[in-house]
């Protein structure tokens, strides 16, 4: 059984990081009335205004502010203020069992998929994948349904995602239960090969992505096939897809057939349509918690992620 996180309880501080690229300063500072509407306090990270080309801060310095917010026993929780690229850089130096030792909620997604499923493997610790203050929360189009999601972090709750949220599609037919592991999935192609590559064995797979065209998910779904991740996997959760219409060649294959081509016919159900990932509403997920997909009803069920 995987560590759930302490919830948070009003008064708790929140410890905000840069893990990635930088972020906007200014949607990060709106964001900062929805955490006080949580009754939660902040503290940002040394280097969250840190800007080293296309990442904040030096790898050195991001990854400090990583492990200080875990080892700080008054920090209750680790909120992303945005993605881009660069998680993946500092990976190998994480103190894992830090992070096994003092539990505690990780919060973000995107680019974040590469801290997700490492800590996921080697921490034991379930993670949350959602959206992040400066990318998401600090901008006008945040949406009510986003803002309810973080209230799983105060009370255990169980999740459930219907057609009620958003129209889904089955792919592929029945009814699978398993950890719920993934997101990103440019993220979890790049991580193949490496120590870091997601484990999907028994797993229900959750996928996203933002602005890559058919032929880009094909190559990264193969990537995933060749490496045994869709047969280990019980089930899929497809996510938003946003910005994947064909741009480089005129005739192309829909995303829908790449996902029938890949996700048809394995035998597990595969639902889409779910909105998780770089979309208004975002179903914010944790990551590492046991759920039920059951494609004939167009449902999944995901259990607390705190205690």
């Amino acid at each position: 059984m995987r560590k759930r996180p302490k919830r948070l309880r009003k008064g708790d501080t929140i410890g905000i990081i840069a893990p990635a690229s930088p972020p906007n300063l200014e949607q990060l500072k709106r964001s900062l009335s929805f955490l006080e509407e949580l009754g939660l306090s902040y503290q940002m990270g040394k280097s969250i205004e840190n800007v080293y080309g296309y990442l904040a801060g030096t790898d050195e310095e991001r990854l400090e502010d990583l492990h200080e917010m875990f080892a700080d026993p008054n920090i209750a929780g680790i909120i992303c203020a945005g993605g881009g690229y660069g998680s993946g850089r500092y990976t190998d130096k994480i103190d894992f069992q830090l992070m096994n030792e003092c539990p505690k909620i990780f919060w973000g997604y995107s680019d974040i998929t590469f801290l997700h499923t490492a800590m996921n493997l080697y921490s034991d610790i379930i993670t949350f994948h959602g959206p992040m203050l400066a990318s998401d929360v600090g901008k006008s189009s945040f949406e009510e349904l986003s803002k309810k999601m973080f209230l799983q972090l105060f009370q255990p709750m169980e999740l459930h995602y219907t057609e009620a949220v958003s129209p889904l599609t089955q792919v592929s037919s029945g009814i699978a239960r398993g950890e719920l592991t993934g997101g990103n999935l440019s993220l979890l192609a790049s991580g193949i090969g490496t120590k870091y590559e997601v484990d999907t064995k028994g797993k229900l797979l959750l996928i996203e992505d933002i602005g890559e065209e058919p032929y880009r998910v094909d190559g990264m779904l193969n990537q995933l096939r060749h490496a045994g991740k869709l047969d280990a996997a019980a089930g899929f959760v497809i996510g938003d897809f946003l910005d994947a219409d064909p741009k480089k060649r005129k005739v192309s294959l829909s995303l829908e057939e790449v996902f029938n081509h890949y996700l048809g016919n394995l035998g597990k159900p595969a639902v889409k349509g779910f909105k998780i990932g770089h979309c208004q509403p975002h179903f914010a997920v944790p990551l590492g918690a046991d759920a039920l997909l059951d494609a004939d009803n167009l449902s999944l069920v995901i259990l607390p992620g705190v205690e």
